[in-house]
């Protein structure tokens, strides 16, 4: 039976959240001794900047592993809107990581190509590649068939780090068929220098999505133009404006303001809020949503008109 996000409790999203860790650590772990093995057995250095980028998958995995039970906590006093941002710092955690091994790569790979050294056992080298690639693209799947049921920010940067992997196993692959057939031993350092470079940016992606969700960053056009939709679908909603949205780690929150008949009582008012709120929950289950009721027509200083005074000032300089 497939599952569908729509239907599945917080429960059940943390249950696969942490599965999806702990799958993640053990590949991590794997590995990482395979490639120990390897880069000690062939002196490659693209097999040896794998490794070390597997080495940092088993702490970038740790920390997710960590992020994940944390941000699966119920709310407290303290922290009324949940913990779900923990996830976001782990992922810009992650991207440090990333960055911090790309930059030793490229290091060691200028240098390789300076101080040229010989490779041996190519074969070896290979075989141990294409296995990690294999059990990569595993793991990747998972991962993204759990980040799509649970969207947890930590699980995709976690994915997101390990498709860096594949595209690093299949460059050192194609760096050892050439050394072994062609003997050019520095496009060996030369595959390393691209891997390296390949990391620096795959960690700025995951750096700046990351910060857009602590900054509370507005969520996509596309999600705010649905809301907007599915709540002037009721008949008695005459208008919506100062929406605001942004992702509190795993769900979402929307606040706005309701525009309905001046002349309604305060408990019907009430009511079609409710009805309001039940058809944006059936959308987006588990949103934390801010209702503000305004009487249509009403004038009064509005957080849409004052964003775009800002933006006319910004364009004029």
């Amino acid at each position: 039976m497939s599952m569908n996000k729509k239907y599945l409790t917080q429960e059940q999203k943390n249950k696969l959240k942490k599965r999806a860790t702990a799958a993640s650590l053990t590949l991590a772990v794997s590995l990482c001794l395979l490639k120990t093995f390897g880069a000690l057995y062939t002196g490659s250095l693209a097999v040896l900047s794998s490794m070390i980028d597997s080495l940092t998958d088993i702490c970038a995995s740790l920390i997710t592993v960590i992020a994940v039970r944390f941000s699966s906590q119920e709310e407290s006093y303290a922290f009324r809107y949940g913990y779900g941002k923990a996830e976001s710092i782990s992922a810009l955690v992650q991207a440090a990581f990333i960055a911090g091994s790309g930059i030793f790569v490229m290091y060691d790979g200028i240098s390789r190509l300076i101080y040229p050294r010989p490779i041996e056992q190519t074969t070896v080298g290979i075989l141990i590649m294409i296995l990690a690639l294999v059990s990569t693209l595993g793991l990747i799947a998972y991962q993204r068939h759990v980040t799509k049921l649970t969207e947890s920010k930590a699980i995709s940067a976690d994915s997101a780090h390990y498709m860096v992997d594949v595209m690093t196993n299949l460059s050192i692959i194609i760096s050892l068929v050439i050394v072994s057939v062609f003997g050019i031993s520095w496009f060996d350092s030369l595959t390393a220098i691209g891997i390296s470079a390949y990391l620096l940016f795959n960690a700025y992606k995951i750096a700046a999505d990351s910060v857009r969700t602590l900054m509370d960053a507005e969520l996509s056009p596309e999600i705010r133009k649905d809301i907007k939709k599915i709540v002037m679908e009721s008949p008695f909603a005459k208008g919506i404006h100062d929406l605001r949205t942004h992702d509190l780690g795993g769900k979402y929150m929307f606040e706005f303001h309701l525009e309905l008949d001046g002349d309604l009582p305060l408990a019907a008012a009430h009511d079609m809020t409710d009805m309001v709120e039940d058809n944006l929950l059936e959308a987006y289950p588990n949103a934390v949503i801010i209702i503000h009721q305004d009487p249509v027509g009403i004038k009064e200083e509005r957080l849409d008109n004052k964003l775009k005074k800002n933006q006319k000032k910004k364009a004029l300089g």
